[in-house]
């Protein structure tokens, strides 16, 4: 399906619409939809939709959608990261009918006459257009989990081990039920975990990085470290839902588990980054994607690339992976630095072991540019989790450091994309 020039012309012509009424869209369109269809509960977050994340992530992408219908190649990012994310929901391609359907409806219906016939079949050629896109991206990914790693859907895991790696932050070391050995990934991918909840009735799934490095030859299990929120004790609309509700599972519980996903990674094998730096920021359970790259950089002989951990918590108390990062240090001191932010320091805690830089909140002037940043090298990679205002405002800090944007890479734990400013 293509489009004609009328129709991106129409279609362009409509984003100061949708700047102004896109959430209203988007809102009548998931209720009507969710309403209408009451299994797709299954599949989308009921906590991103009672809180608004899920419409308004929907209004932002639809809005960009319509700035770049003439350069789709401007929105890359945007749909390799649906994808994987689609993929790992098990996303159905069905269901982009069923989508598209409830879509044109609220358009029509929150835009009333002014929603002329012209501008619904513009976007309904645009949708289209849209959905053979992620149809055919999504449909590759699900052949190569098949064909390469013979995993198809959702698969049962049993909780082997549960860790404890801060206050508020513990490892799920997942095996499969069906005892066969678990494909490899790459650091800084993540897993769809998927529940019953019985309070909602309804199967809920969330995305969790891969905490642990892994291994080529095959794994037995796979590591997740999921943080425990305040407050979210089985209501839809409270963040964390699932997570606590982890959090309450004994060993030997089990849950389905998807195919590894995402786009926000690192190749050790690549042997075109060999010396090149790779700088690690993160701020609380934003350190999971990065411990597992952290650890793949240092294992046997792919000890290539100087690595700096540079990472903010409120406390030692919940710092994770805080005795991990010490001892990879210890073991591996001219390739690893690591830099700790403590908002508030205990009468244990020692400067230069436990932290680095006391009662402030990350703060990279505090770190040497050229040592601890890398910033003479041109080639550094920079990885940053955490909340995304931290991470809009650390990408800014390093772009006026002289980084160039396209090296710093983002990792969001929530609904939609991070924005771009």
């Amino acid at each position: 399906m293509t489009l004609t020039d009328a129709q991106i012309s129409i279609v362009k012509s409509t984003a100061p619409v949708l700047k102004q009424h896109g959430e209203a869209i988007t809102t009548v369109f998931y209720h009507n939809l969710i309403t209408e269809n009451p299994s797709l509960k299954n599949i989308f977050s009921l906590t991103s939709q009672s809180t608004g994340a899920q419409p308004r992530a929907l209004a932002r992408a639809v809005l960009a959608y319509a700035t770049y219908i003439d350069n789709l190649a401007a929105l890359s990012h945007a749909v390799a990261r649906i994808a994987h994310k689609h993929v790992s929901l098990q996303v159905e391609p069905a269901q982009y009918a069923i989508v598209g359907q409830y879509l044109i409806q609220a358009i029509g219906q929150v835009l009333g006459d002014a929603a002329t016939p012209d501008i619904v079949d513009a976007w309904t050629a645009a949708y289209g257009v849209l959905a053979d896109v992620f149809i055919g991206t999504e449909g590759k990914m699900y052949e190569e989990n098949e064909k390469k790693d013979h995993w198809k859907g959702w698969r049962k895991f049993r909780i082997a081990r549960k860790v404890e790696e801060s206050q508020n932050i513990s490892s799920f070391y997942l095996k499969p039920v069906d005892g066969e050995t678990l494909p490899t990934y790459l650091p800084g991918q993540y897993v769809s975990v998927q529940v019953l909840v019985p309070k909602l009735g309804h199967l809920q799934s969330r995305q969790y990085s891969l905490s642990e490095a892994p291994r080529q030859e095959g794994m037995e299990e796979y590591r997740i470290s999921v943080k425990r929120e305040e407050g979210a004790e089985g209501e839809a609309g409270v963040p964390g839902l699932i997570s606590n509700f982890l959090h309450g599972m004994q060993e030997g519980g089990e849950v389905e588990v998807s195919h590894p996903q995402g786009e926000f990674y690192v190749d050790p094998a690549d042997a075109s980054k060999e010396g090149v730096p790779v700088v690690l920021i993160s701020v609380g359970v934003g350190a999971t994607p990065l411990m597992a790259i952290l650890k793949s950089l240092v294992q046997g002989d792919v000890k290539r690339r100087p690595v700096s951990w540079i990472h903010a918590s409120r406390s030692s108390s919940t710092q994770p992976f805080g005795e991990e990062v010490r001892r990879i240090v210890k073991e591996n001191p001219e390739q690893v630095s690591a830099h700790v932010f403590l908002r508030t320091v205990a009468g244990t805690d020692q400067a230069g072991v436990h932290y680095d830089f006391a009662d402030t909140r990350m703060d990279l002037s505090k770190l040497d540019g050229a040592r601890d940043l890398h910033l003479a090298d041109k080639r550094t990679d920079y990885y940053i989790c955490g909340p995304e205002t931290f991470m809009v405002e650390i990408r800014k800090v390093l772009v006026g450091l002289g980084v160039e944007r396209s090296k710093v890479h983002l990792e969001l734990f929530a609904t939609g994309d991070v924005a771009d400013e």
